[in-house]
């Protein structure tokens, strides 16, 4: 039982930080900061940490819905799914979009240009819509996982 809440709370607690990060201390970061580009350098800096750092905590509530699963709670076996499509978003971001995104940021900076400025633009706005739809779909799935493992399980 204690293990049980202890993944819920972890659960709740990883959620609640990326969500926070994206939709709360993003949006504020650039409204507050007068320049655009250190405001992106900024969120490129949480995002990166949110996304190491989610991939730690999903692969270690992976192991632990593993575990419930062999002792028969068959509640957490559609949670294994969520945190696996939850985990694939993750690597995703850490290891395919935000590398690429900052290697153009930093190519631009090191002509001095912004990267809006500079012929990666088109290919940034891209990426850049792609991890959003990526955070997206972890945002719910977060928001779907917190919702299943709160719920009385008995």
């Amino acid at each position: 039982m204690y293990a049980q809440r202890l993944f819920s709370l972890t659960s709740c607690l990883w959620v609640g930080s990326f969500t926070i990060i994206g939709f709360l201390v993003v949006p504020v970061l650039f409204s507050s900061l007068g320049d655009r580009q250190v405001a992106g350098i900024v969120a490129a800096s949480l995002f990166k940490f949110t996304a190491y750092f989610g991939v730690f905590i999903s692969a270690l509530l992976m192991v632990a819905a593993n575990y419930f699963v062999s002792q028969k709670k068959t509640q957490y076996r559609l949670t294994r799914w969520i945190l696996l499509a939850m985990l694939s978003c993750t690597l995703a971001a850490a290891f395919i979009l935000i590398p690429w995104m900052n290697a153009l940021r930093d190519q631009a900076l090191s002509l001095g240009l912004s990267v809006r400025e500079t012929s990666n633009s088109e290919l940034f706005n891209r990426l850049h819509s792609v991890s959003s739809i990526v955070f997206m779909i972890q945002t719910l799935l977060g928001l779907f996982l917190v919702w299943r493992t709160t719920k009385n399980a008995d």
